[in-house]
């Protein structure tokens, strides 16, 4: 199936659905008298021979290193009857979530080195970009449960149980993969319309949602816009409801007596607080904050630290910081040894 019919198609699906945004794009195409292209170069690297190598090796180790770290978080999830609890299941997602995360970008980035090429085609774009909003609400979504299965537990404790059942974490799982599809969906939906005289150019290692939305045939403030909405709806609403469940937990915490009891409480958020500022500060302040000044170097740096950095650093603070996931890890290598 070839990039010009599934452009058609998308076109078609536009015209009937929304005829305003599809008149628009078209006068759009007619006064600038543009071509649909067919490919996009990527150049968020440097292009010097001598550092490819560099490149090529730093991003397959961090990328390997993630992929190791989560999957022994998930098997030691799996494996350990100990951690079969509403956390660790949601923990298992986060890191299932992690691994498809970068998977999405750093494989592509190293076969455009290994090939000195920078073209990913109309279709392999759309999909990548579509792919990687998908795993990254789907982190964001999970922090957000996560958040709220750590104020049931301290603030509900013995409701927690019957009310954290097997069902309900499955079903809250399943919604944030609802909402994630639909997120991507309407990244594709403001995508669609591709418009440049010979080539287009995408100033990082991927097709970066920021980036491609601005290759839209919106204006600029039009595009802010749409910007400022999608992040709000999966940035700050989420960002709210943490904020929210921690006012909860941190006003639980201080009613407990013992000083025992409290640094016990606090350890048991540590590690999913940290998890959490590290993803939104990097994410919500890449996504936003292009929206107010561009910087191509910037951009780069701050993709690769949400995009790669943010899932190979989650499962280390998880098991350092978790005697449960350590003790677990111990036992699955023993069994494994």
């Amino acid at each position: 199936m070839s990039s010009k019919y599934i452009q058609n198609c998308w076109c078609l699906f536009i015209c009937f659905f929304f005829p305003i945004y599809f008149k628009r794009c078209t006068n759009n195409i007619e006064e600038k008298n543009l071509t649909i292209i067919s490919e996009f170069h990527l150049c968020g690297f440097s292009e010097d021979p001598d550092l490819q190598p560099i490149l090529f090796g730093l991003f397959l180790s961090m990328y390997l290193v993630t992929v190791l770290g989560n999957l022994l978080v998930i098997l030691a999830v799996i494996s350990d009857s100990h951690l079969h609890t509403p956390m660790y299941f949601f923990l298992s997602n986060l890191s299932l979530a992690d691994i498809c995360f970068i998977s999405t970008t750093v494989p592509k980035m190293l076969t455009n080195i290994q090939t000195h090429s920078r073209v990913i085609s109309y279709v392999g774009c759309l999909t990548q970009m579509s792919l990687f909003v998908i795993f990254a609400c789907m982190d964001d979504l999970l922090l957000t449960v996560m958040a709220y299965d750590r104020f049931m537990a301290i603030c509900h404790p013995l409701h927690y149980p019957v009310i954290m059942n097997l069902h309900l974490c499955g079903f809250l799982v399943l919604v944030s993969l609802l909402f994630a599809l639909f997120e991507s969906q309407l990244h594709i939906l403001i995508a669609l319309e591709f418009t440049h005289l010979t080539e287009v150019e995408i100033s990082n290692f991927f097709c970066d949602p920021i980036q491609v939305l601005s290759l839209s045939c919106y204006d600029n403030f039009s595009g802010n816009m749409i910007k400022y909405f999608i992040g709000a709806i999966y940035g700050f609403l989420p960002v709210l409801g943490i904020l929210l469940s921690y006012y909860e937990i941190v006003s639980s915490i201080l009613k407990i007596p013992s000083l025992s009891g409290k640094y016990k409480a606090f350890s048991a958020c540590g590690s999913h607080l940290s998890v959490v500022c590290l993803f939104y500060g990097t994410g919500i302040g890449a996504y936003l904050g292009s929206a107010v000044s561009s910087s191509p170097k910037k951009d780069v740096v701050s993709s690769v630290i949400y995009s790669v950095v943010t899932p190979m650093i989650n499962p280390f603070i998880y098991s350092l910081r978790n005697e449960d996931i350590k003790n677990a890890l111990r036992r699955l290598l023993s069994r494994i040894v």
